[in-house]
């Protein structure tokens, strides 16, 4: 499994080297965009609309819109200063709580958690008094020079992070259009509702679980892909040049050559005195 990140977790003076690895991964089929008319991959440049250039890395910088067209700039070495100010490689566990007191809505990303050399008895210790306190670590840590805030806990005897949004990222539910502030439903209903969910219920078993998009948009790749329905990228040929080159070295060639003199004429005078004789 493929190491993103080396580092620590601290909780008081415990220190436990560490490695991350992502938890989940995006099964989504990734299509090309295609030209209709010759099938040829789409290519997507960074193209200035303002001087109509393509443009490379070094001709980009970062900059924050601070009113429509206006833009503060930030050069690349005053980042690169701030991220190594917040840059610790350290997972430092502030607080123990309760599972149960964080709503799913702050929930981003997984990642598991092995321990790197030296760390194997310390992640251990970790593991043990979070699964008997039946406990969370809230943690911070600093990953692609953002800060961010993160839950450690036990998933399958192994240690997993998940970090988790700062509160003002989390949109205000009463922001919500349309939502009904009361329930005009009667008792009648409500019952009918509530059989239905019992009805219903039952134990999580993810694997009973699966993408029908997917699998369905596979299967329909794999058919044409059987039945030979496939279609070849043009590609684009390199210049033939030798055509112009030839005409080039004609030309030259002949504005090269002397200009050729007129032939000249026998004189009237000589012919006459020729006859004479």
């Amino acid at each position: 499994m493929h190491t993103m990140w080396k580092g620590t977790i601290s909780f008081g003076l415990v220190n436990i080297p560490i490695k991350l690895h992502a938890a989940t991964e995006d099964k989504d089929i990734k299509l090309r965009s295609l030209h209709k008319k010759c099938h040829s991959p789409i290519r997507y440049e960074k193209v200035c609309p303002v001087c109509e250039e393509e443009l490379d890395a070094k001709e980009i910088v970062k900059g924050y819109e601070i009113a429509k067209g206006k833009f503060v700039v930030l050069e690349e070495e005053e980042l690169e200063e701030l991220r190594k100010q917040t840059e610790e490689k350290a997972v430092e566990i502030m607080d123990f709580l309760d599972m149960r007191e964080i709503d799913p809505v702050y929930f981003n990303r997984s990642y598991y958690m092995s321990p790197n050399e030296g760390g194997v008895k310390a992640y251990g210790l970790l593991r043990k008094a979070l699964t008997e306190s039946e406990k969370v670590g809230l943690a911070r840590i600093v990953m692609r020079s953002k800060e961010q805030l993160a839950v450690i806990r036990v998933y399958e005897n192994t240690l997993l992070m998940e970090t988790i949004h700062y509160p003002d990222e989390v949109r205000k539910a009463s922001d919500v259009p349309n939502v009904p502030q009361d329930d005009e439903v009667s008792k009648k209903e409500i019952e009918t509702a509530i059989l239905l969910i019992d009805q219903l219920t039952t134990s999580f078993e993810p694997e009973k679980y699966t993408d029908a998009y997917r699998s369905n948009l596979m299967a329909l790749i794999e058919s044409k892909r059987t039945g030979k329905k496939l279609v070849t990228a043009k590609v684009k040929e390199p210049e033939n040049n030798v055509t112009d080159l030839m005409a080039a070295l004609q030309a030259s060639i002949d504005r090269a050559k002397p200009a050729k003199k007129p032939a000249k004429k026998p004189k009237k005078a000589a012919k006459t005195k020729a006859k004479e004789a």
